[in-house]
Order: structure tokens, then sequence, then C-alpha cells
């Protein structure tokens, strides 16, 4: 072993290097402090678990890590990985296992090894707390529906086509088990499914006598919320149900946080293992978004008997903290390989019979159901052909959609080497109908403001629809085909006459964190526009109208006419335009090119300075682990 100094000092020159931050050296510190005897490869370990943990990763997998360093750290610089320790798995876990700040399971040590992963001890519990809570709703709680509820099982569904109907399906399973998921990508179906399936809960509660349940519905999100809001609203106006059902079936989504109670400047929420919610039903939309930490305290907040249902695309971008809560919990529900008791369940309630898979799935995978065929995106749509060849890690394929713009006239790929380039400023400038851009919400803004005696809400709403039917995506923050440098190319484009920093009537702004006082949610937008005084205010759209707010109040904002992907979730376009930086990145992967695109309803446009770069990026999954 080297002496433990050495080890310090090669820990600063990679922090100096920028391949460990400032919290990954300062916790290898904290390590050697707690135990001055400390193997010099712990050192190691926990510098590389918190730099895995910044990277959204909750374990360092050491398998991994022994057989594909540069894979594992995405580091590929040659001095960087000479540094590390050369240990294979055994050795690893030998020399770790001799620590005293390392235990195999519960305890107080800082660090936690299981089999071959070594955790921060806070990330294993919140992983057993996940694992524990749900295996106990995973038991099926009835041996059979009443007549009434099965009857209207097949009502809800008589109209659907497909077979097997998977949104019949997901309805049934989740009737019988206090959880379940729903996943499927754009436009499959699962706010659809999960209205018709509340109705059923709630009939179910009427007819024998109970009261109806308690119903939360949330979003990671406040701009998930707002669009959830909207598409129950929607979703419940189709709904066949009556009034006595649809009374008692939620409208109004709240974030996660907000339902948990969050405290200022305290990590703990209001509600938790020792003051649960009160509630009977909790559902969670977009809950690809769920990072593990707050799974694990949403799974602590419910009550025994409560019922817990996930919605979202599992193949989306998981969370920016870490943990891909959605991702794992999903895994092999394309495969449908449910037991004999799920397929028995489902033939008697569906009247499908499904055939027996060649390996069951896990028990999760039996309260899982996978939507498969998509409303929005028809046959010949070149943006759900390349949404799926994207998905399907099939990199030639893609390409080939994206070149053969006379086939798919909604793809198009522009290749730029430069972003002053002027087929991006047309772009962003274009107002057609089928091809928006931002000329259009600016041109209302210019051209039909109200006269001083007119209300300026109708004006203002038409502004914010025009602009939210185009948007510009990025993959990162910094650099040229970064979300800064992009935002204030575009306001020189469109707003020439605007100085950085300082308000314009017409800039869009993003609120950046939750402001409850405002009633203003991490990632909702709104525009800079003069009042009927001639006052510069900032409009949102809200649930009871349009609000009207000074810029003086707004703290935690920042321009939006880009965006990164990770901030687009939740929402949806008309036009996108997904830009993929030039040099390689740990965040250009699969499935962020496969949000960017699903974010698009009828125009998808790949801007790459790079022709490689796409091809790169669908072959890198990148769900943390």
């Amino acid at each position: 072993m080297t002496d433990a100094h050495n080890v310090i000092a090669t820990l600063d020159r990679w922090l100096a290097q920028g391949w460990l931050a400032p919290l990954d050296r300062a916790f290898a510190g904290f390590l050697r402090e707690q135990d001055a005897d400390c193997p010099d490869e712990l050192l190691w370990a926990g510098a590389l678990v918190s730099r895995q943990f910044g990277r959204g990763d909750i374990c360092l997998d050491l398998a991994r890590l022994s057989h594909n360093p540069e894979q594992v750290l995405a580091l590929s610089d040659a001095a960087a990985l000479a540094d590390l320790p050369c240990l294979d798995t055994q050795q690893w876990r030998a020399v770790l296992s001799t620590s005293v700040l390392v235990e195999h399971g519960d305890g107080a040590a800082p660090l936690v090894l299981e089999g071959d992963k070594l955790y921060l001890r806070r990330f294993w519990r919140c992983q057993q707390t996940v694992y524990r809570q749900i295996q106990r709703r995973l038991q099926p709680v009835h041996d059979n529906l009443p007549d009434k509820v099965a009857t209207a099982v097949h009502s809800l569904f008589a109209g659907n086509s497909e077979n097997p109907d998977w949104q019949k399906i997901a309805c049934v399973l989740a009737l019988r088990a206090r959880f379940a998921i729903i996943t499927g990508g754009p436009g499959t179906g699962k706010t659809t499914t999960l209205t018709r399936l509340l109705s059923l809960l709630v009939q179910r509660a009427l007819d024998s006598g109970q009261h109806p349940p308690a119903i939360a519905l949330a979003a990671p999100t406040g701009k998930a919320a707002a669009r959830v809001s909207a598409s129950i609203t929607s979703a419940l106006a189709r709904l066949d149900a009556s009034d006595a059902v649809k009374t008692h079936l939620p409208r109004q989504a709240s974030t996660l946080h907000r339902l948990l109670g969050s405290q200022p400047d305290a990590r703990r929420f209001r509600h938790h293992a020792g003051q649960r919610l009160v509630t009977d039903i909790v559902i969670v939309d977009e809950a690809s978004m769920i990072d593990l930490e707050m799974m694990a305290a949403l799974l602590d907040a419910l009550p025994d008997a409560a019922q817990l249902i996930l919605l979202g695309d599992k193949d989306q971008l998981a969370s920016v903290e870490p943990g891909s809560v959605m991702g794992e919990l999903c895994a092999g529900a394309e495969r449908a390989a449910y037991d004999a008791a799920s397929r028995a369940w489902i033939a008697r309630y569906t009247g499908t019979v499904l055939p027996a898979p060649a390996d069951e799935g896990s028990p999760v995978n039996q309260q899982t159901v996978m939507l498969r065929h998509s409303h929005r995106f028809g046959a010949d749509s070149g943006i759900g052909q390349l949404a799926t060849a994207v998905n399907q890690g099939d990199a030639a394929r893609a390409c080939q959609l994206l070149a053969d713009q006379a086939q798919h006239a909604d793809l198009t790929h522009l290749i730029l080497h430069d972003a002053a380039d002027n087929r991006l400023k047309t772009l962003i400038r274009q107002d057609q109908p089928d091809r928006p851009g931002y000329g259009g919400y600016r041109a209302i803004i210019q051209n039909q403001r109200p006269k001083a005696e007119e209300n300026p809400a109708a004006w203002a709403q038409s502004v914010l629809a025009s602009f939210d039917r185009f948007r510009i995506l990025c993959a990162v923050r910094q650099g040229d085909w970064g979300v800064e440098s992009l935002n204030r190319l575009i306001e020189r484009w469109l707003f020439p006459q605007a100085r950085p920093g300082i308000w314009y009537e017409g800039r869009p702004v993003m609120v950046t964190r939750n402001d409850y006082n405002l009633n203003l949610m991490n990632g909702d937008i709104g525009i800079t526009l003069r009042d009927g005084a001639s006052r510069l205010r900032v409009v949102f759209p809200g649930d009871d109208g349009l609000r009207w707010l000074s810029p003086m109040r707004l703290a935690d904002v920042e321009t939006a006419y880009a965006m990164t992907v990770h901030k687009s979730q939740g929402s949806e376009f008309d036009h996108v335009a997904l830009i993929l930086p030039t040099a390689p990145n740990p965040l250009l992967t699969r499935e962020l090119v496969y949000t960017g695109i699903t974010r698009a309803r009828h125009r998808f446009t790949l801007i790459t300075a790079n022709p490689s770069s796409l091809a790169a990026a669908i072959t890198t999954s990148g769900h943390n682990v």
C-alpha cells in the first residue's frame, strides 16, 4: 500500500483536474479522520462512491469498476485511470470488509457493502425502505371482484379494439393489490386507463356500503402536476361513469413535496412513518422522475392499508437525483411474464388468455402492465418510428428515418457546425402553421396588442399558447450548444434591443425553485408582457386564469427559450428541436434522446454538429444504478 498522504495528494490532483467534486474529496477526508489507519483503497472507494452519487448512481459497482473503469466512471483520461487501485472484485471486497467504516447491513458505519456494490449508508437505507414497503403491498388483498365491478370493467373497455387489451388488464391487476404500475410511451392511454381504474375503485367502495376512498393525485414537479391535472380533467369529461362516482374522483394534482409537506430548511417532510398521510389511494404520474430518496419518503408516509399506483414511461430519463426507481421496478415489463395466478386473474376478469412465459417475472412484474398501442402516433408517423428505434437501441434505423425526410415529413435533421448558422436562426424565427418557431408568439406581442381600454387577458393567453407550440431542448447547460449560450443567442435574434439581465417585453422565464407563497412550482413558465397600464408583468397560466406578477417578486427564474431535456419532462410541444453537443458527454444517452423526441406532438427536428453523436447516444444507456 502507498502512504495515505500520497493518496490524499492524488485525490487533490483529481479535484484540481475536475475528475472529483469538492464533496467527493471531502468525504474521503472524512473517512480518514474517522479511521487514520483505514486502507488507501477505502479512501479511493469513498471518493468514487461519492462521485457516482453526484452522477446519479446510488452505489459503486465494484465488479464493473474492476472490468471497465472507463465506462463506469465516464472517464477517458489515461492519467486518471492509471491512478486507480488495480484490484479485482474479490480484492475490493476483501480490503473493504476489513474496515470499521464499512458494514454489510444495518449499523452506523458510513458505507455499506452488499454483494459487489458499495453504498453510502443513507441511500442503502432508502433502497431497503423502498424494497420492504413495496414487497408488503404486492400481495393480493382481494380473492374476487364484486359482480357489479366485473360488469363495469367490461362496459368501460367495450370500445377498445386492441387484443390483448392492456388497458383493461392494467385495471383488473390494480384491483387486486395495494400496488400497481402502469407504464407506456406517449399516447398509450395511461391517463384514460387511470380514470377508469379510479372509477372502478370508487364504485367498489360505494357498492359495498363503504365511504368513497380518499384519493391523492401527485407528480414530481409543478409543471408535471399542472399537466396531469389538465389531462385528468379532460379524461374525466369522456369517462362513462355515474355522477355519484365522478364526484369522488380527483381533478387537481399536487407536487410530491406539497403532498408530503416539505418544510423550509429541513430534509424531513411533515408526513413520515410516525405521521402518515390521511389517504386511501395515492397516484403518482410521471413516476420516472422520482428519485430513490423521494420514493422512500413517499412509501414511509403511506398508511399500511393505502394503495399506491405509479404511472409513467419507464424508458424516459430518470430523475436528476440518484436512483432510477421506475426503470428498476419496470425491468422486464415488456415481457408480460405473469405467473399462473396472475394469468388466471386476468383471464377471469378480462377474458384474455395470455400465454405462459418461458420464465415468470418478479413479484413486481405481477402488478406491472406496459401499454403498447400509441393513440398519438400512427403507424406512418416518423416521430413514433424514430422513438421506437431509439428506444430499441437501433442507431442505424434511427439515422435512416432522419435521412428519409421525403417519406417522413414530420422529421428534420440539420447538421450545423456553428450555433450562429443562419439555418438555426431561420428555424427559431419562423412562423408556419405546420412548422412553428418563436416567430408566432413574437408577432402576436408586436402586432396584436389590445387597445388600452381592452382587457389584455385573451391577448396574453394567445401569446402563451403560441410560445408553447415550440421549444428548443438541449442535452447540456454549458457550451456552445448548451442552454445558457443558446438562450443569449436566441434573445439577440428575437429581441435585438434587449440587454442581458434586464427585463423586457417578450422575455420567457422558467421558475427554478418552488415558491409556495406565489404558488409557482419549479418548471413553471411565464412570459413578460405589458399590462393595461403598460407595466411589465410576468404572466403565468393558472387553474383560475392568468396571473400577472411583478418581475421584482420573482427571485428564482431564468430565461427559457431553450431548456434541458430533463426540465422538459411532463411537457409536450407541437414542434421540438433537440440539439446534441459536439463533444462526448455522460448526459448524452438513449433515454435523453428518446425523452426529447417524445416531447414532440407533430414535428421533430434534430440538430447536431457531429453526425456521429446521435448514434453514440443511442448506443449508451443512462439509467442510474
